[in-house]
């Protein structure tokens, strides 16, 4: 408990003068909070004063973020699945949730090319799910869905994807976020937004975000996992595509995106109500091989292996994607606050606290991550910081 109160008072400047201080005191209903974003989000919410309610099916990942940091005792965590519509109308029947996050997914491309169907009914149906939970529940007045930037038609072209391009995808993964993002649409604009009568005064919006990285992830088929799994092993990195382009970015700089948005959206229905992109800059868009070499020189040692050669005939993953955040730039006025370089070091810095420091403070030591990049925040533009509503 003593632990707990010292982790809290060292993270003072997280809930001062920051999203407008929507968060304190409000519940706050997260689905996905056992899974590797889900559980930063709810780390922070809570810090910002949230009453945080979790609802995910339980960790797939060994170890994982959430029972790393003793998540399920800081919060309310409800282990259960998204397809269960009745289950979900019923928590928020009890809770009555201000705000909404809804981040539960199967998020992997190469495992819907395994279980589309699942892939589909979770991502799809379980969006349906929770859009109904909030159309039935009046307390709602914010509701952020979390897709993908994958959503997008992929052409492999070298602009960047920007949120009134064409939704498509190759793979049951893609696809079914463009799905998401397609009953999203239809419910917001049928149910939410509007001071006319049936229309719910509530704020229904999506969020696209580029490639996360970050401590506490152990997921498979992700690169960052992959490598930490193979440098703790001593063994070299297995790299598929090393020559991808991906719009790498922190964990942190995403979610602070959800949480302005969110409150953005809590205190006006109305104006905020589309997609939206979060990605980096121009020089966060590299290729897979140059976040390795990053890692391992970081790490201290280790080597990669190409196995470009033997993945030439496993299913289909897009080559290059790059997302235009000019519309989150200057309507939220949200902007990075890491380079690329920055969000891999605080990233490795995490996973060498966790394996070789002490992991048992693993919790006080990310909080104080999340309480360094919001005083970084603070010596740039990002209008979250000092913005009031």
């Amino acid at each position: 408990m003593e632990q707990r109160q010292s982790a809290l008072e060292n993270v003072v400047l997280i809930v001062e003068n920051i999203f407008n201080g929507i968060y304190k005191n409000k519940t706050v209903f997260v689905t996905g909070h056992t899974g590797f974003k889900g559980a930063w989000l709810s780390i922070w919410l809570e810090a910002l004063g949230a009453k945080v309610v979790g609802y995910s099916l339980n960790p797939k990942a060994e170890p994982s973020l959430f029972e790393t940091i003793g998540l399920e005792k800081k919060i309310i965590s409800v282990i259960g699945d998204v397809r269960f519509r009745d289950k979900l109308e019923s928590l928020f029947n009890e809770y009555k949730p201000a705000v909404v996050f809804h981040l539960a997914a199967q998020p992997l491309v190469r495992r819907s090319y395994i279980e589309p169907v699942n892939t589909y009914e979770t991502n799809v149906m379980g969006t349906l799910n929770i859009l109904e939970a909030v159309r039935k529940t009046d307390s709602v007045r914010a509701c952020l869905i979390i897709t993908s930037d994958k959503c997008y038609e992929n052409r492999e072209w070298a602009f960047s994807y920007r949120e009134n391009d064409p939704l498509g995808g190759f793979d049951p993964y893609s696809s079914s976020k463009a799905c998401a993002e397609l009953v999203t649409d239809s419910y917001r604009k049928s149910f939410f937004g509007s001071t006319e009568t049936g229309f719910r005064k509530a704020a229904v919006s999506t969020a696209r975000s580029g490639n996360v990285i970050g401590g506490g992830d152990w997921a498979a088929d992700r690169i960052v996992p992959d490598i930490i799994r193979a440098l703790t092993a001593d063994r070299p990195v297995p790299v598929r595509n090393p020559g991808a382009v991906r719009p790498w970015q922190h964990v942190l700089e995403p979610l602070a995106g959800y949480l302005w948005l969110a409150a953005l959206m809590f205190s006006d229905h109305k104006s905020y109500n589309a997609a939206w992109n979060f990605g980096p800059g121009a020089s966060g868009n590299i290729k897979v091989r140059d976040i390795v070499d990053q890692a391992i020189k970081l790490w201290g040692c280790g080597a990669w292996t190409d196995l470009s050669e033997e993945n030439k005939n496993a299913p289909h993953e897009a080559n290059f994607l790059k997302l235009d955040c000019t519309r989150a730039n200057n309507i939220l006025g949200w902007y990075p606050v890491y380079n690329v370089s920055e969000a891999m070091e605080e990233t490795v810095k995490w996973y060498l606290q966790y394996y070789k420091n002490n992991s048992a403070n693993i919790y006080s030591y990310t909080l104080n991550q999340i309480k360094n990049y919001v005083k970084k925040a603070h010596q740039g533009k990002p209008a979250w910081c000092y913005k009031t509503i």
